[in-house]
Parts: C-alpha cells; sequence; structure tokens
C-alpha cells in the first residue's frame, strides 16, 4: 500500500485505513493525508511533516516520496519518527494543472474566509497539521513543503525561509540543507500565508519551501540531483541525524521587495524565460502596472525570483532580492 499511496489516492483507490509497516503503522486520515507512527519513536526524533503536490503539476518531490515509501514498505527503512505525509492538492495533480480554481500556497492563514475548492482543502491541511503536531507535542516540530519551480535558475535547487518574529532557524538546518543539495536560501521579509509558513508562525516549527528543480510531467524528472535530499529524507524518517555540511556552500538571500500585479493591464519587462536570480542593474525597468506604474531597480542591484506575470490580480507578480551573507555560527 505504501509504495503506491500517491498513485492510489489520485486513482481515487487509497487502499486500507490502517496497517502495519517496518518499524511502526499507517493511517490514513483523509484523503491524500497520511500519518506514519512509528512503535518507538528514536532518540533523535522529530515530528515530520513532508507535504508535496500543494502546486499540482509538480511532481517530482512526489516521486522523490514515492522512492522513499518503497523503500520503508520493503524495510530497507525502519521508521523512527512520526511522520505525517501529505498531497496538498490531488484535483489539480490529476488534472496536470498548478491549480484549479486559485493558488493554494497563499491560503494558510486561519482568519481564512474564501469558499471553493482549494480554500477548503487549505482548511483540511491545517486542521491536519494542527492535530499530527498537537498528538507529538513533546517532539521538535519540523515542515518541509516540496515544490518544483515553473522556470529554470541559477539556483535550481534553493530553500524559501519563511519570515516569523519568534522562530529563529536552528544552525543544524543549515548544515543539513547544504549537505542535501540546497544551492541557495531566500529569507522572507514579512508574513506570506505559504504553507511552510503556517508551520512556522503557528506552531513554532522549523519550516521551509524547497524548490527542487523544474516542474515536469510524472516520468519526466530526474531525480539524480535529488539523491541528496532523499538521503536526509530518509533519515528523519528514520528518525536520526542527517548528514551535515558547511552553510557557506550555499547562497544567501533576502527580500527586499514584493512586486505585485494591481490590474489587468500588467506586464513585467524582461522575457518570460528569464531564470530565477537573474540580477538586474540600477534604473532597471522591471515591470508595467496599469494602476501601480513601473516598477525600477533602486540604487542597488536586484535579483527576480518567481516572476510571473499570469498571477491573478491582487497576487505577486514577482519576488526583488537582494544578497546578504550566510549566517553565522
Amino acid at each position: 500500500m505504501l509504495d503506491d499511496w500517491i498513485r492510489a489516492t489520485l486513482a481515487g483507490h487509497p487502499g486500507a485505513e490502517a496497517g502495519p509497516l517496518p518499524g511502526g503503522r499507517f493511517r490514513r486520515h483523509g484523503e491524500g493525508i497520511l500519518e506514519l507512527c512509528p512503535e518507538h519513536a528514536a532518540p533523535q526524533a522529530r515530528a515530520c511533516v513532508l507535504s508535496v503536490g500543494i502546486h499540482g503539476n509538480e511532481t517530482a518531490p512526489m516521486e522523490l516520496l514515492e522512492g522513499l515509501l518503497t523503500r520503508l514498505a520493503a524495510g530497507e527503512l525502519a521508521l523512527g519518527a512520526p511522520t505525517l505525509l501529505l498531497l496538498g492538492n490531488p484535483e489539480a495533480t490529476r488534472q496536470g494543472v498548478r491549480y484549479v480554481g486559485t493558488n493554494l500556497n497563499r491560503l494558510f492563514r486561519r482568519e481564512l474566509d474564501e469558499q471553493g475548492m482549494e480554500p477548503d482543502r487549505a482548511r483540511t491541511l491545517m486542521a491536519a497539521v494542527d492535530a499530527f503536531f498537537t498528538r507529538h507535542e513533546t517532539l521538535p516540530r519540523l515542515h518541509y513543503d516540496l515544490h518544483t519551480a515553473i522556470r529554470d535558475s541559477r539556483y535550481p535547487r534553493f530553500v524559501v525561509s519563511p519570515y516569523t518574529e519568534s522562530t529563529a532557524v536552528t544552525a543544524e538546518q543549515w548544515r543539513w540543507l547544504a549537505a542535501a543539495g540546497i544551492q541557495a536560501v531566500l529569507h522572507q521579509h514579512r508574513h506570506s500565508w505559504t504553507f511552510s509558513h503556517y508551520s512556522k508562525h503557528y506552531h513554532g516549527a522549523q519550516a521551509f519551501t524547497l524548490e527542487l528543480g523544474r516542474a515536469l510531467p510524472f516520468g519526466h524528472n530526474d531525480l539524480a540531483p535529488l539523491a541528496p535530499m532523499g538521503v536526509l529524507l530518509a533519515a528523519l524518517l528514520e528518525g536520526r541525524e542527517p548528514p551535515t555540511a558547511a552553510p557557506e556552500r550555499m547562497a544567501f538571500f533576502r527580500v527586499a521587495h514584493e512586486l505585485m500585479r494591481e490590474s489587468a493591464a500588467f506586464r513585467l519587462a524582461f522575457p518570460d524565460d528569464t531564470p530565477n536570480f537573474t540580477a538586474f542593474p540600477p534604473g532597471t525597468l522591471l515591470a508595467e502596472d496599469g494602476q501601480a506604474g513601473e516598477t525600477r531597480v533602486g540604487e542597488a542591484p536586484l535579483a527576480v525570483v518567481f516572476p510571473n506575470a499570469g498571477v491573478e490580480i491582487g497576487a505577486r507578480a514577482a519576488l526583488l532580492v537582494h544578497p546578504e551573507p550566510p549566517p553565522s555560527g
């Protein structure tokens, strides 16, 4: 059951509600919500949330997780940490689209009052995370939300570190991510209401959005560059310490400005295929909007991340970022 959980869920036949697995048991809590419960939590165990498919067409993380579940079912891994696995937007994945009605990854706030399929799914996922962390309240909390980007990038594998006022990133996280093949880190500058932000903001979890290459259909992903990330995730499942490396091998950035689409008359002033982290010199025209006017680079160069002129009105069309030194200590 474990090895085909994702594809069986997408086919509408997810299988048994509960059952045994090496080192513990599994239990389904709804569509695309699977909890792995160890018989005995390892000394280094964390309460881990691993989410994939928040954007439905981002399949490489699904295949990566599928491989780990196959190893777990075969006894090659022994479960040592409580782990909540979430297939974020199954209907969007079935349709091969990023989202059906609206971008799910902007809806993770407890005051959400929007209606529709994706808002309902956001409420379901938030409730699942709340219940999971409550069940395992004595363990350190961790949430990796695994994505792929819609365009090329100077750093194909990077993480977004959500903003909160109270929860600092631990030094071990930088060492783990560096060893897992992450090439860059982007610090958010304000609350963003993404899924990883939810766990960090409301639960004090160590939480990141991980971008692991390009968004491609099932069967077209090259998982070889993600092998070090697979090593990290396997260690988390087994409740042991992952490999580490120097954080200085990663490039660090911080958001300086969010470029918003304010009207229907909006365009980005650079080609659609511009890679993430492309830098622009001072004075460069970046966008024109019928309501907000021109956006230009100021006195210092800025790089662009997640540019997308086709977002909904009122949504973010790009992040403008600048480099910063690696964390000390």
